[in-house]
């Protein structure tokens, strides 16, 4: 059976070296702690995606989308089958620092994580590379 990819948005919203996660209700990742997001509707742009999916499982509505990682993202049933196939498109977003997230729409939970005990939660693959990509990028000396 041919898979066509599905297109998912997800953004990263950091503030002061700890980024927001929300702990998924549904699958694909449910139980997981992942950047805000989930899967386009038809005619959506990935920035829009991004924006909406962070808004309706936060409360908080962000802005200015850049383009950060894209992963080609695959899951298996236990006999082999492809279960489920996304194309995500992970964005870096900027929100007003006096807003309040609250668990909402597919988050069960969320908080604001270091890098450090983001490596303790159930998490993808893609949300702890995409973490320590932004700590190596922050630790990186300015002004050479």
């Amino acid at each position: 059976m041919i898979s066509t990819a599905k297109a998912a948005s997800s953004a990263i919203l950091e503030r002061d070296g700890r980024f927001l996660l929300v702990l998924r209700r549904n699958p694909p990742s449910a139980d997981m702690y992942a950047f805000p997001g989930g899967r386009a509707e038809p005619g959506e742009t990935a920035e829009q995606t991004a924006l909406r999916e962070f808004r309706e499982e936060t409360g908080i509505s962000v802005r200015n989308p850049q383009l950060f990682s894209t992963y080609d993202l695959k899951t298996h049933a236990a006999d082999g089958s492809l279960s489920s196939h996304f194309f995500l498109s992970v964005f870096r977003v900027e929100a007003d620092r006096e807003l309040v997230a609250e668990a909402a729409d597919d988050a069960a939970a969320l908080g604001w994580y270091t890098v450090e005990e983001i490596r303790r939660l159930p998490v993808p693959q893609s949300v702890l590379e995409c973490a320590e990509r932004l700590e190596q990028d922050d630790l990186r000396p300015t002004g050479l």
